[in-house]
């Protein structure tokens, strides 16, 4: 046991050191997220559970489910003790000095759960040798690019949101997979999807898993079906927990008969394909190229100007648009889409399941998937993707050269969350310490170079790309007649890197399902 308590010595240290360094940035920068969970505050603490998902005097109307509710309620018990006019609904945009103490603080206070995940993350990663150096064991690494991302801190401290926490219950699901802990793997991750419905994204991979290597008890050696070894009682088992769950969190507002209120909210399809900030996807490409084409069409005297739509997708708001030439998308198109590109991911587990590092990985290309594909994809949304694939990224060289590629792409991403002046010199700092930190310890971990010399060029392309950003476009005339060419920029370039990581993802697999089968 005192072996064991020396091999991990350095967790606790590491994990206080983030928590104390987060508390730096009490003060910084927050977004409009921090009044949308101020007002989620107020409403779940000053008005009856009836009325939650229908009050909106403010534009920030409550549209997380019915746990995450629930999660809001319990910290406005403490809120309170802090400063009771934060805690009123009609105090809008209300920011006192204790306001924003508690806020922050809450944020780092539910870290913990992430912090408990992850070091159980940590033991579920293979020590593939003994070493004396630290820096060169995959836990260590691991706990580093987790502890320490460089996404979820300015997406989550600076920024503002919870999404440490709901990460946790992810990552702490995912570790009860890799131990073949089943049941609460499920337990978890049926919480997560009632406090945030994003996590629908990867559900497919966690019901097919679960299904496939749960509920069929026996394999060929082939990894074949064997129907006969189907267990209706571990279903039964497995649907009541699913069942439970949802009932709790959803049953209240059934029994009101406000289920399609809740509904409503949870699901706003009016918001259109793509957020305010084009998230780096497949849509990003589809929308620059509707306006390239738009643009020669114009210029060939093919198109007269005047008949295009107004070019409303590129003017930074939440709405619904017309693409000018590409016919236009709709949601039902996205889910045929997200659905085919994760049935390949979730027909392998399937087929031949291969444990949980085989869930891990259908898990991954659900979420990459769901994010190319998906309808009103936000840019933080990538991180669903980064922070799972950095379990892989410590065991398997070719993971690893895929999280430098994704995670570098897809932090740089997150750079216009971040727009004052004063936040500029921070976010290059953090990033690339983290993103130097990631390039040492995973080549050094691996013996080995993990990018070819078309990903390095790439990657040198960022910094080029936040240059003309950050520095030439705002101090140039294009500022005020194009405000958003620097978010349409970055998005395009990141959404080539975000696209050739989910194709290198989806080759790691077929790679190895031919590894399979020679052997």
């Amino acid at each position: 046991m005192a072996a064991a308590a020396g091999t991990w010595s350095w967790f606790v240290p590491l994990a206080a050191g983030v928590s104390l360094f987060k508390c730096l940035f009490i003060n910084s920068y927050h977004s409009t997220d921090f009044e949308v969970h101020r007002n989620w505050l107020a409403i779940t603490h000053s008005l009856p559970v009836s009325r939650w998902y229908h009050e909106n005097r403010s534009e920030w109307t409550l549209d997380y489910p019915p746990l995450f509710a629930w999660f809001q309620f319990s910290l406005s018990q403490v809120a309170q003790h802090f400063d009771r006019n934060l805690l009123q609904v009609q105090n809008l945009n209300y920011c006192s000095r204790s306001t924003v103490l508690f806020q922050r603080l809450s944020v780092v206070f539910t870290d913990l759960v992430f912090i408990y995940a992850v070091r159980q993350c940590c033991r579920c990663v293979e020590e593939q040798r003994s070493c004396r150096d630290i820096w060169t064991r995959p836990s260590f690494v691991l706990a580093v690019l987790l502890l320490w991302n460089f996404g979820l801190f300015i997406v989550d401290h600076i920024h503002f949101q919870y999404n440490g926490f709901l990460f946790g219950f992810l990552l702490l699901s995912v570790a009860k997979h890799l131990q073949s802990c089943h049941l609460q793997g499920a337990l978890l991750f049926t919480v997560l999807l009632n406090l945030k419905h994003i996590f629908l994204y990867v559900a497919p991979a966690y019901g097919v898993y679960l299904l496939r290597s749960y509920c069929f008890t026996q394999d060929n050696t082939d990894g074949s079906i064997r129907w006969r070894s189907f267990s209706p009682v571990r279903l039964l088992v497995l649907g009541s927990i699913v069942t439970s769950v949802f009932t709790l969190s959803f049953g209240p507002f059934v029994v009101m008969g406000q289920l399609p209120q809740v509904l409503t909210r949870l699901f706003p399809f009016k918001r259109g394909l793509c957020h305010a900030y084009w998230a780096p996807n497949i849509w990003a490409l589809y929308n620059i190229l509707d306006k390239v084409l738009a643009h020669l069409g114009v210029s060939l005297q093919l198109l007269q100007e005047a008949e295009l739509p107004a070019a409303s997708m590129t003017g930074g708001l939440v709405q619904e648009f017309q693409h000018s030439v590409l016919p236009s998308i709709s949601p039902s198109v996205t889910l045929v889409c997200t659905l085919l590109s994760i049935l390949p991911a979730a027909a392998s587990i399937w087929w031949r399941p291969r444990g949980g590092r085989g869930f891990l990985r259908c898990l991954l290309l659900c979420a990459l998937g769901s994010f190319m594909f998906g309808w009103h994809v936000h840019e933080k949304a990538i991180l669903l993707a980064i922070l799972p694939l950095s379990i892989l990224a410590v065991e398997n060289r070719e993971d690893a050269g895929i999280f430098l590629l994704l995670s570098t792409t897809g932090h740089y991403s997150l750079f216009p969350l971040l727009f004052t002046p004063a936040e500029l010199l921070i976010k290059v700092c953090l990033m690339l310490m983290f993103t130097i930190f990631s390039f040492t310890a995973l080549r050094k971990l691996h013996s080995a170079s993990l990018l070819c010399p078309l990903e390095v060029v790439y990657l040198l392309g960022l910094l080029v790309v936040g240059v003309v950003c950050e520095v030439v476009i705002p101090l140039s005339p294009w500022k005020q007649r194009l405000p958003f060419l620097p978010l349409l920029v970055t998005s395009v370039y990141c959404s080539l890197g975000v696209s050739y990581s989910f194709l290198r993802l989806y080759g790691s697999l077929l790679s190895s399902q031919r590894k399979h089968k020679q052997l």
